[in-house]
């Protein structure tokens, strides 16, 4: 199965339940919202599935994307998937691995922006945010992806939100630093 990115490149998915792509509608309006955000930044996609969201980035600019995926069969897919979109001075790297394991071991103060899209009904929203202020850049902008039956809180540690939408069952919540 294979999905469509910005420039009509078509993109691999997983098959089964165990990833859900996030909605073409919600990528256009993440991407239409951080579209004077991207270009230069570096990119963190937590539960990275397809890889979809930091082809996207990749495609409009963002300088690195580091991916954090549970799923081996997922990984090497979003492997795949960024290879074929990257340009060469673009760099990105895909982790196998728990994001509550993975996070603090990654570079502090490096992450201009990060997207965040979890199974809905797990457990891995405060844990998850909680880790991420130390890996913020300055201005940088958190985006979580959940179910609008089960809205985040307002503050999350060091992280407020600044702005909710929604998509049909989608809520995206934007954090930023306080």
């Amino acid at each position: 199965m294979s999905i469509r990115i910005k420039g009509d490149r078509a993109i691999k998915t997983p098959t089964g339940l165990s990833t859900r792509p996030t909605p073409s509608k919600v990528r256009a309006a993440v991407f239409n919202i951080l579209q004077n955000h991207i270009n230069g930044a570096n990119w963190l996609d937590i539960c990275a599935g397809s890889g979809a969201m930091g082809a996207e980035a990749l495609v409009r600019g963002a300088n690195q994307v580091v991916g954090i995926e549970l799923s081996a069969i997922a990984c090497r897919i979003v492997n795949e998937n960024w290879q074929k979109v990257a340009k060469p001075h673009q760099a990105f790297q895909v982790i196998k691995g728990d994001a509550v394991k993975v996070l603090p071991k990654l570079q502090p103060k490096f992450f201009d922006l990060v997207y965040f899209d979890p199974p809905y009904q797990s457990d891995l929203y405060q844990p998850v945010l909680q880790t991420l202020p130390p890996l913020l850049a300055e201005d940088a902008i958190v985006i979580a992806e959940c179910d609008r039956l089960r809205p985040l809180p307002d503050v999350i540690s060091d992280l407020v939100c600044s702005d909710r939408r929604q998509y049909g069952q989608t809520s995206l919540v934007f954090y930023r630093l306080t």
